[in-house]
């Protein structure tokens, strides 16, 4: 009787190199041009590299069979996903390039259409003789883009509500506070889903802390995780205590942000921080987070990029005099400030996203957004399944 299973078949190969690849960590990559693949069924790793030929491994059904085994499917899969996500990594002004009905890039400008709050560029499609405009993210807006642009830079680089309202006036946009608070819950929520899908190339060394934030006047604790290289916010959640909350969904949600879990993980010593590290990052995973729980001001081991990052967060906390209800946007929006929108002097000038390799151009930045923000969801699925951290 044969103790060995049946040779799988190409497409079985091809379907369990897919299984594979889709395990989160078991495609490991080296360098460029290699890799470490987890066995299936057994506890080690195979070695693929690439050669001019293709990829190679040293496994046995690809050393003895001479066929394309399961290890080098899920290399290719996985390098395949990588570079998806590297040509989609610079974030770029929509144009109105296309028709929004056939999609033909043969369009001319057919004059402009005048609103109360501007004048939007029209166009005709010679393909199917459509006439349409492009205001992507502002459909049915009755204020311009660059106002309601203006407005989020302004409140979250420190203005109030009351002096965002100001400001625009001088810009001949007469709004009122409420008005501003509106624009800003409409479209940090859509930025927030789309910043969250885009799968930041951060480092191995995260760093967690927690500040306290009145809601209501209430004390509550606002959580965060960031990146220690690129400074990146990757995760937030408020909770109503500090030492006895479950901080394992903060540490679930950076986890499925970055794609991966850190090597390294700073906090300061909450034993909550420890159980939720224990739970989340160590089980039977090689090798295991380290978690630093001795910080100190001084000396090497710190948290002072992180307190600057809480120092951002208290600024605008003062400006503000308080958060009015547990689920605001202005958090979320303020995240998406410090990572996509403000520049750093630790970082050369540059923002947190285009350390990690996100690059958001244009020269309204909050416009280039919500243009990107406001595409269809397939654009967005494909970024996140494309995640290189996923290697």
């Amino acid at each position: 009787m044969n103790q060995y299973s049946p040779k799988p078949s190409i497409d079985e190969r091809e379907m369990r190199g897919q299984s594979i690849a889709q395990n989160f960590g078991w495609v490991r990559r080296v360098d460029e041009t290699s890799y470490m693949v987890h066995s299936q069924r057994l506890d080690r790793e195979y070695s693929v590299i690439q050669t001019e030929t293709g990829w190679v491994c040293d496994c046995p059904d690809a050393q003895f069979r001479l066929l394309k085994c399961k290890h080098q499917w899920a290399v290719e899969i996985s390098w395949t996903l990588r570079k998806r996500v590297e040509e989609a990594r610079r974030i770029e002004p929509i144009q109105g390039q296309a028709c929004v009905a056939c999609g033909s890039e043969s369009l001319m400008r057919w004059g402009v259409r005048h609103n109360k709050s501007g004048d939007i560029q029209k166009f005709m499609c010679r393909g199917c003789g459509r006439f349409f405009t492009v205001n992507i993210g502002f459909e049915k807006m009755k204020h311009n883009p660059k106002a309601i642009t203006t407005a989020l830079q302004l409140y979250f680089s420190g203005e109030s509500l009351r002096k965002t309202k100001d400001s625009l006036r001088l810009m001949g946009v007469e709004v009122s506070a409420q008005t501003v608070l509106n624009w800003i819950g409409k479209y940090v929520g859509l930025m927030e889903k789309y910043a969250d899908s885009l799968a930041p190339k951060v480092s191995d060394t995260w760093r967690a802390d927690e500040l306290y934030v009145k809601v209501k006047g209430n004390l509550k604790y606002l959580y965060a995780m960031m990146d220690d290289e690129t400074r990146y916010w990757i995760a937030q959640e408020v909770a109503d205590t500090k030492y006895i909350h479950d901080a394992r969904n903060l540490l679930r949600m950076s986890k499925e942000v970055a794609g991966k879990r850190p090597h390294t993980l700073i906090t300061d010593g909450a034993q909550n921080y420890a159980e939720a590290v224990t739970r989340e990052f160590w089980p039977n995973l090689e090798p295991r987070t380290r978690h630093i729980r001795d910080i100190r001001f001084d000396g090497t081991i710190h948290n002072n990029k992180m307190e600057r990052m809480n120092g951002e967060i208290r600024d605008r906390e003062e400006v503000m005099r308080g958060i009015k209800t547990m689920d605001t946007p202005i958090l979320k929006g303020m995240q998406i400030y410090h990572n996509f929108i403000k520049p750093h002097e630790g970082l050369d000038g540059r923002t947190p996203a285009e350390a990690t390799g996100l690059v958001v151009t244009g020269s309204d930045r909050w416009l280039t957004l919500i243009q990107n923000a406001s595409r269809p969801n397939e654009f967005r699925q494909s970024n996140r399944e494309g995640s290189p951290n996923a290697d």
